[in-house]
């Protein structure tokens, strides 16, 4: 049983909401690469995570693959089980070290039936994410390579402690659906900037200020309103 959390959807619960989801918790440790979900695999667990970072990416039949969206401490992968049996349509693994509270998601469901403050939470956060999905196909096709590797960056660096992003561009390019050297020219205009440094798969961002001021509009877009930001 967890006693504690950090997750921003199990604090916005009253007591005994978050209680009940804790009783059932058990804290796992997650380090890069570990998977969570295969596509087409059944969800059978919700993860709640407190720090580091989840990714859900789609990947098509001749190798290639893009981020779909990532989760951090304001929300929970697999959460679309919670409210109904669920298979993944992404591969969903750890992007940055850290830790999550895991819960079967049947047992979330049943939580969920009378209990309706929890159900909100988990709808709300669900909204917040197919508004994300929304965005990020628009984003895809209109903006270009730079400003799309800043946002991705930005969103990154606000689910992790320091400003230190181990980043390889054979992933960052997986990530963003882009060969490498689209990655190397956008990351190479970040550098010209003054935003980051980027050497040998490690980006040090060193002025927030001008990445933001890199980054397409989507990453200031509003998530939904009352919902969790992911900017944490």
């Amino acid at each position: 049983m967890a006693e504690t959390s950090t997750n921003l959807i199990l604090d916005s619960l009253p007591d005994d909401d978050r209680a009940a989801v804790l009783a059932f918790c058990a804290r796992r440790n997650m380090t890069v690469n570990d998977e969570f979900c295969a596509p087409d695999d059944p969800i059978l667990k919700v993860h709640f995570v407190l720090d580091g970072v989840i990714s859900a990416v789609g990947e098509m039949s001749d190798g290639r693959s893009v981020e779909v969206f990532m989760v951090g401490r304001e929300g929970a992968a697999g959460a679309e089980a919670a409210l109904i049996p669920a298979r993944s349509a992404t591969r969903v693994t750890c992007q940055a070290d850290g830790s999550c509270l895991s819960i079967e998601a049947v047992r979330l469901r049943e939580l969920t039936t009378d209990r309706p403050t929890l159900r909100n939470a988990l709808l709300h956060f669900q909204t917040g994410l197919q508004h994300e999905l929304e965005r990020s196909a628009a984003c895809h096709a209109l903006h270009r390579a730079d400003q799309k590797l800043a946002k991705w960056l930005l969103r990154c660096h606000d689910r992790v402690q320091g400003d230190v992003l181990n980043l390889t561009q054979e992933y960052l390019a997986s990530m963003l659906g882009s060969q490498r050297t689209t990655v190397n020219e956008g990351a190479q205009a970040l550098v010209d900037r003054g935003a980051i440094r980027y050497a040998r798969g490690r980006i040090n961002v060193i002025d927030r200020a001008a990445l933001e001021h890199a980054a397409c509009e989507c990453y200031r877009a509003p998530v939904g309103s009352d919902l969790p930001d992911h900017r944490v």
